[in-house]
C-alpha cells in the first residue's frame, strides 16, 4: 500500500526540519561504534572492578569475546506495574548463559506513580522523574562495558526517560522489555461511578476504598489505558519490544518466555554480530511518526504530547504540535479502550490488540512498513504474535478480524475517523485538547471563567455550591517553570459531575491532565505557561472564553484583554516539602511544554 500521503509529508517535514541536529547525533554515535567493543578500552583495573562479583560469569566477561548486555530497572516492590521485574535479572542471566553470553544489573532508575501521588504535592516531582530517569539511566550504562542495553519500566515518565537515555547511548542495540498488565478487576467504570458518588457524598471513604482495591489489585500495570500502557503500545510501533509483548499478563509462562527472548535477541543485534541495530538508527523520524500514528489510532495518552518530543530530542529529531495534529487528522481510531470505552486493555489485547491495528495501519498506507525494528527490517514482523507451541516460543500471523467491534476495529469502519487530538491556538496561547472521549455537543464551549490557582481550591468551590452555570475552569500557574506541571486528573470526577448536571464545563490549564482523563473537555499544555508572562496570567473571573475542539481555537473574547498585565502570584508554597526544595533549578531551567517540557535536552 502507498504511504498517506499526509504521512508521508510530515515525515518529510520532520526529516527536514532536524536535518542539523539528526546529523550531528548520528556522526557522534557512529564514532561511538567505530570505537568497537566497550571493554576493549578498559584496563585491566578498570574491568577487575567491573567483574569482581560475577562469579561464574567472570571468566566469559574478561574473555570480552561475548556480549555483555546491560540491565537497567525500574524494579520496585511497592508499584504493582514493576514488581514482576524482581525475578527479571536472574531469569535473563541464566538465558544469557545458554548462548555463552553474559548480563549485569547496570543500574536502576526510581518509578514514582502518579496514582498514588495524583492530588498530592508529591505530584510536582512527576514530569521531572522523567528527566532523572534518563539521567540515572546514563549513569548506570556509564561503566562504558556493554554491547547491548535492555531496558525494564513501564509507566508513566519511566519508559520516556529510558528511552531518552536508549537515544543517548543510541551507539549500542536497546530492547524494551515490558512486565505486562495485570488481570481485569473491579470494571473502570464502576469505579469511575463510586469516585463521583463521593464527591457528591452518596457514599463514604470506606465505599471509596474497596472500589480502588478491587480495582488496582495485584502485579503489573493498571488496565485503563492511560500513560503506561500507551507507553507500552509506541514501544511495539516504534520496533523497541517484540512483536506481540506489551499486554502479556505477569508470571505466565508467555511472559517469561518473552521476557529469555528478549534477552536473546539483544545479543543477536550488538556489534559482535552480523546483525548490528543500534538504538539510535532504529529511533528515526518513521519510528517517531509511527508511534504518532498509533497514539491517534488507540486514543492514547495526552502526557505523550510531551514524552514523544523530548524522546525524539534525544535522538536529534525535532517533533512539532502540529506534527501531532496532522497525523491526528488522517488517523482513523480504531480502538475504544477506558476512558475512551468500558473495556480495558485485557480486553483490547483478546480482540485482537497491535497486531490487528499495525496489520490494517499498514494495509491504509498510514505506517512506514520500512521502518527499523529490533526484529528485524520492517513492521511486517508486528502483525504476528507469539505463542508457545511444542516446540517453545513461536511468532504467527495475528488477527485478520476483530473479536470484538465494541473495543476494536477496523481503520474502514472506526469509532471515528479521526485520532481525536486538537492543536489549540488563540490569544490565550497554544496547546492541545484530547476529544476522543468527549461527546460531540461538549466540544464547544464559549462561557465565563473561574480562574484558580491551586485545583484543591476548585474541589473547594465545588462543595460550596458556585459553580451553578456553564464555566471554564482555569487552573493556571500549573506548568513546568512553576511548579513541575502536576496532573490535574483528580478534578475529573467533579468535573464529570456538573457536566452530569447539565452545564457545559471545560478546563483550561498549562499543567496536565492523566492519560485517564476522558469525557470532560480540558484545554492542555497551555504555552506559554502564566509563570512564564503567558497570557493565562492575565484572565480574570468573568472573561469570557472560547474553546472550540473543531476548529482548534482558544480565544478570550473579553475587550482589554491583551492590554492587560499578568498576575505574579506567590509561589513560594510550591517550592519546599517532599523533596521539592532539590528540584529548584529544575524549575528555573525547564524547556516549554511544546517542545517537551525537559530540563536536559
Amino acid at each position: 500500500m502507498t504511504l498517506n500521503s499526509t504521512i508521508a509529508r510530515v515525515t518529510d517535514r520532520i526529516r527536514a526540519r532536524s536535518e542539523g541536529p539528526r546529523t550531528d547525533y548520528l556522526a557522534r554515535i557512529k564514532a561511538a561504534a567505530d570505537a568497537g567493543p566497550t571493554r576493549a578500552h578498559l584496563s585491566c583495573g578498570n574491568q577487575a572492578h567491573a567483574y569482581a562479583a560475577m562469579g561464574q560469569d567472570k571468566d566469559s566477561l574478561a574473555a570480552g569475546r561475548a556480549p555483555n548486555i546491560g540491565i537497567v530497572t525500574a524494579y520496585n516492590d511497592m508499584l504493582s506495574a514493576h514488581q514482576p521485574y524482581e525475578t527479571f535479572p536472574q531469569l535473563i542471566k541464566s538465558a544469557l548463559r545458554e548462548i555463552g553470553a553474559t548480563a549485569q544489573v547496570a543500574g536502576g532508575v526510581p518509578a514514582m506513580c502518579d496514582g498514588v501521588t495524583q492530588g498530592q504535592p508529591g505530584m510536582e516531582l512527576s514530569l521531572f522523574s522523567r528527566d532523572v530517569i534518563a539521567m540515572a539511566a546514563a549513569v548506570s550504562l556509564s561503566h562504558n562495558t556493554f554491547d547491548a542495553a535492555l531496558y525494564m519500566g513501564v509507566c508513566d515518565k519511566i519508559v520516556p526517560g529510558l528511552v531518552m537515555a536508549a537515544a543517548t547511548f543510541g551507539h549500542i542495540p536497546a530492547v524494551f522489555l515490558p512486565a505486562g498488565p495485570m488481570t481485569t478487576g473491579l470494571p473502570n467504570d464502576e469505579k469511575a461511578r463510586v469516585r463521583q458518588q463521593f464527591a457528591t457524598g452518596e457514599v463514604g471513604r470506606d465505599k471509596l476504598m474497596e472500589a480502588e482495591m478491587a480495582s488496582y489489585h495485584g502485579p503489573g500495570t493498571c488496565t485503563f489505558y492511560g500513560t503506561a500502557n500507551t507507553n507500552q503500545m509506541l514501544m511495539e510501533f516504534m520496533g523497541l519490544h517484540l512483536p506481540g509483548s506489551s499486554f502479556v499478563n505477569p508470571n505466565t509462562p508467555l511472559r517469561e518466555a518473552l521476557t529469555v527472548a528478549g534477552a536473546k535477541r539483544a545479543a543477536e543485534i550488538t556489534a559482535l554480530g552480523n546483525d548490528y541495530r543500534p538504538a539510535g538508527e532504529i529511533l528515526d523520524e518513521k519510528a517517531f511518526v509511527n508511534g504518532l500514528v498509533g497514539l491517534m489510532a488507540t486514543g492514547g495518552s495526552t502526557n505523550h504530547i510531551l514524552h514523544l518530543p523530548a524522546m525524539a530530542r534525544a535522538a536529534g529529531i525535532i517533533l512539532d504540535l502540529a506534527d501531532f495534529d496532522e497525523v491526528s487528522s488522517v488517523t482513523p481510531l480504531m480502538a475504544k479502550v477506558y476512558p475512551n470505552g468500558l473495556a480495558d486493555v485485557n480486553h483490547f489485547h483478546a480482540a485482537g490488540g497491535l497486531q490487528f491495528m499495525i496489520r490494517h495501519l499498514l494495509d491504509a498506507g498510514l505506517l512506514h512498513e520500512d521502518a527499523k525494528t529490533v526484529s528485524g527490517e520492517g513492521m511486517g514482523h508486528y502483525i504476528q504474535e507469539p505463542k508457545i507451541t511444542a516446540e517453545g516460543l513461536a511468532w504467527v500471523d495475528g488477527p485478520v478480524d476483530s473479536q470484538n467491534e465494541k473495543v476494536l476495529r477496523m481503520t474502514a469502519d472506526p469509532f471515528q475517523t479521526t485520532g481525536g487530538l486538537k492543536q489549540l491556538d488563540g490569544n490565550l496561547g497554544r496547546g492541545v485538547i484530547k476529544v476522543s472521549a468527549v461527546a460531540e455537543e461538549r466540544r464547544h464551549i464559549e462561557a465565563p471563567v473561574r480562574v484558580f490557582h491551586d485545583q484543591d481550591d476548585v474541589k473547594e468551590a465545588f462543595k460550596r455550591g458556585e459553580f451553578t452555570q456553564d464555566t471554564v475552569v482555569v487552573v493556571r500557574f500549573q506548568g513546568p517553570k512553576a511548579n513541575g506541571m502536576p496532573e490535574l486528573h483528580s478534578l475529573t470526577p467533579t468535573l464529570s459531575v456538573l457536566q452530569d448536571r447539565g452545564l457545559k464545563v471545560a478546563l483550561v490549564t498549562d499543567g496536565r491532565m492523566s492519560g485517564a482523563s476522558g469525557k470532560v473537555p480540558a484545554a492542555i499544555h497551555i504555552s506559554p505557561e502564566a509563570a512564564d508572562g503567558g497570557p493565562l496570567a492575565k484572565l480574570q473571573d468573568g472573561d469570557i472564553v472560547r474553546l472550540d475542539a473543531l476548529s482548534g481555537e482558544l480565544t478570550c473574547l473579553s475587550e482589554g484583554f491583551a492590554e492587560r498585565s499578568p498576575v505574579q502570584p506567590d509561589l513560594s508554597a510550591n517550592q519546599f516539602g517532599l523533596g521539592r526544595e532539590l528540584f529548584g533549578a529544575f524549575r528555573a531551567h525547564v524547556g516549554p511544554s511544546t517542545e517537551g517540557a525537559s530540563v536536559v535536552l
